[in-house]
């Protein structure tokens, strides 16, 4: 978005006039407005279920007699349930209104009413979705989940193609992340491995590389850098050979490239058997989440190998990419993941990916693979925005015709080029509006899974010999990271999904919702700016992507970096979550983070220094300031004539006067 400015009034006349009536039936309502529906939906689907627990086998006799509820311990217990349950009850009035649109601090909202019921009623089923034979119907609803973001992203979503693409759900955005890190290890040190067991022996399988020369001799940094389909294509160049020896000895052989493997020997062994290999590096931007740093460890490769790439503008600097880039290849250091992230968790800016797809399209050609994942936790969703019912991308004009300011060139570009990458991380339970916890990891191609799989069995299995999409991964648990996981979840994304299909017309119209009032509230930053300018100044570090949007401030007049931070702090007491206090008693909730001398490096960090008008640190290294998420579709509400973004506007201006008031005194 472009700098500050005054709000136009055309702007505003705008907005205002947008009805908002196909948002009724969606959501449960701030105000509970539709809990009739909810109720009523809710009690037909429990007796729907009760009903089929007696239809089972209706000849077998009730378990639980029907005078139970008669006998003293029956109802001992009921009362002693009841009355855990109304503490519950009360304790839970202590919890956060994410439904409200009073609610802008962290990345959470109202959930869809398809998405909350579908889970609701699925719960009393209890299905595990690890295996097909724990959930005959939501594993399947998972698989389909995973084919319904991969067309959002643009990957191949038909399933009778074999580079067709996969995804499935995770407890959070974390575990998905992980799981890149986990599928990636295991494609980029297989033609290492292979190529070892090959070596060994004497009555090896010829596998040949794409360009014909054989694999056996080809030295450690090609086979380091083979690109995943290359090295899809070595496994099944050698399960084809294998399929003409007996049963046995093919097997044999698959033990032998097993025990050859990372996976196996660990990092110490590998690198012992290939001296001229160098552990491989994960590279992230500044404001990747710090999962990356997590998982770094979790896989044994150690946090130290998470090399951090510098920004601009809290973006990636691809410039001081490619000097990292050139750096570890002259040093023989091979790329585990890059990772992209569409939309950061504290300000909401999209990394440059259509440059990193160019950037590892280019170093292809030098043999030196740039492997892309893309942390699109908070972002992937705002892709439906982008894309038509019919699959199809929309034009930047297109998309645009609906904002003032969203998309910029780079910012479609960046959406354009997902389809481009090799894995993608997206949480439903953020913009998709569904309940916690669903993550979801979806790679591009879904043969790179066959790398992490526990077993082969299916290959030599007559009955299984070639599984079609649906029945290879109705075995869930053998390629994921997880093993037993909700089927609940998958119910609530995948009827969410069906209801409201993440494209323009369906799920894009609420997402636009939360991108006018991100608009509405950056245009309406300049008179809040003028409202407290007596008292404080105020800024926007950073210009969003986009429904995230911080700001910074400032009292006025002063110099000090610590004190700008002790009054920014006091200012966000007056929004923070107080478990001691009724949630009543707050106006608005908000939420924070902090810009770093070490995460801007030096010369962003003094410009926003500058732009606050510091030139005393204190010995301080952070600024802190207040963030604001925007994904509740209710914060200009037409119909009733309210608009929370003014209104938060105008009670942040009270605070901070409040707070210059008292911060002078003290």
């Amino acid at each position: 978005m472009p700098g500050c400015r005054r709000i136009p009034a055309s702007h505003i006349n705008w907005l205002t006039s947008m009805t908002k009536k196909h948002l009724y039936p969606l959501f449960l309502g701030p105000y509970g407005e539709n809990n009739d529906l909810l109720e009523k939906v809710l009690t037909e689907f429990l007796r729907d279920h009760v009903y089929w627990r007696r239809n089972f086998h209706p000849e077998d006799p009730p378990a639980i007699p029907t005078m139970a509820s008669s006998d003293p311990e029956y109802q001992q217990f009921v009362g002693r349930m009841t009355h855990e349950l109304h503490k519950l009850s009360a304790a839970l009035k202590h919890s956060v209104p994410f439904s409200s649109p009073r609610y802008i601090g962290h990345m959470a909202s109202d959930t869809l009413l398809p998405a909350l019921i579908a889970q609701l009623m699925t719960v009393p089923y209890n299905p595990n979705n690890v295996v097909d034979e724990a959930a005959p119907v939501t594993l399947d609803m998972e698989i389909s989940a995973g084919l319904q973001l991969a067309r959002m992203v643009g990957y191949e979503d038909d399933e009778t193609r074999p580079d067709c693409a996969f995804g499935h759900l995770t407890g959070g955005g974390t575990v998905a992340n992980y799981e890149s890190l986990h599928v990636m290890r295991a494609i980029r040190h297989y033609p290492l491995a292979l190529a070892a067991a090959l070596r060994d022996a004497g009555d090896a399988p010829d596998v040949r590389l794409e360009d014909g020369s054989a694999l056996r001799d080809a030295d450690t940094w090609r086979l380091a850098n083979l690109p995943y389909r290359q090295v899809i294509a070595l496994y099944e160049q050698l399960l084809e050979k294998l399929e003409s020896m007996p049963n046995t000895a093919a097997e044999q052989w698959l033990e032998r490239v097993e025990s050859e493997r990372v996976e196996s020997l660990g990092w110490a062994e590998f690198q012992r058997r290939h001296p001229d290999w160098n552990p491989p590096v994960i590279l992230v931007p500044v404001t990747a989440h710090y999962s990356w740093s997590k998982g770094a460890k979790l896989i044994g490769l150690g946090s130290a190998n998470v090399r951090v790439i510098p920004e601009r503008g809290m973006r990636m600097d691809v410039a001081a990419l490619r000097k990292t880039l050139d750096e570890l290849a002259e040093k023989r250091v091979a790329v585990l993941e890059c990772v992209g992230v569409l939309g950061t968790t504290e300000f909401g800016t999209i990394d440059p990916i259509h440059e990193l797809v160019a950037e590892r399209d280019s170093r292809l050609r030098h043999d030196q693979y740039l492997p892309i994942h893309i942390d699109a936790a908070w972002g992937g969703y705002l892709a439906s925005l982008f894309r038509k019912p019919d699959g199809s991308l929309a034009s930047q004009r297109e998309v645009r015709r609906g904002f003032k300011y969203f998309p910029s060139e780079s910012v479609h570009a960046a959406f354009r080029a997902l389809a481009e990458t090799e894995s993608i991380t997206i949480d439903p339970h953020k913009l998709g509006f569904v309940p916690f916890g669903a993550g979801a990891v979806v790679f591009r191609d879904q043969r790179m899974m066959d790398f992490v799989a526990q077993s082969a069995d299916y290959v030599f299995d007559p009955a299984r010999a070639q599984p079609g999409y649906r029945d290879k991964f109705r075995a869930l648990g053998r390629y994921i990271l997880e093993g037993s996981k909700p089927g609940a979840a998958a119910a609530g994304v995948f009827v969410s999904h069906t209801v409201m299909p993440p494209d323009r017309a369906h799920l894009g119209r609420i997402i636009e919702e939360t991108v006018h009032a991100t608009e509405y509230f950056y245009d309406r930053v300049p008179g809040l700016a003028e409202q407290v300018g007596d008292v404080a100044q105020l800024a926007i570090p950073f210009e969003p992507d986009s429904n995230l949007i911080c700001i910074a401030l400032n009292p006025r007049g002063n110099a000090s970096l610590k004190v700008l931070n002790q009054f920014a702090r006091q200012v966000f007491s007056q929004m923070k979550v107080d478990a001691s206090r009724p949630v009543q008693s707050r106006e608005f909730f908000g939420s924070y983070t902090t810009l770093t001398r070490r995460g801007l490096g030096e010369k962003e960090f003094q410009r926003c220094l500058d732009l606050l008008g510091i030139s005393d640190t204190d010995g301080e290294d952070r600024i802190f300031i207040l963030r604001h998420t925007l994904m509740n579709p209710w914060l200009i509400d037409n119909e009733n004539g309210i608009n929370y973004i003014d209104r938060y506007c105008d009670f942040l201006s009270d605070v901070i006067h409040q707070t210059a008031r008292s911060f002078d005194n003290g």
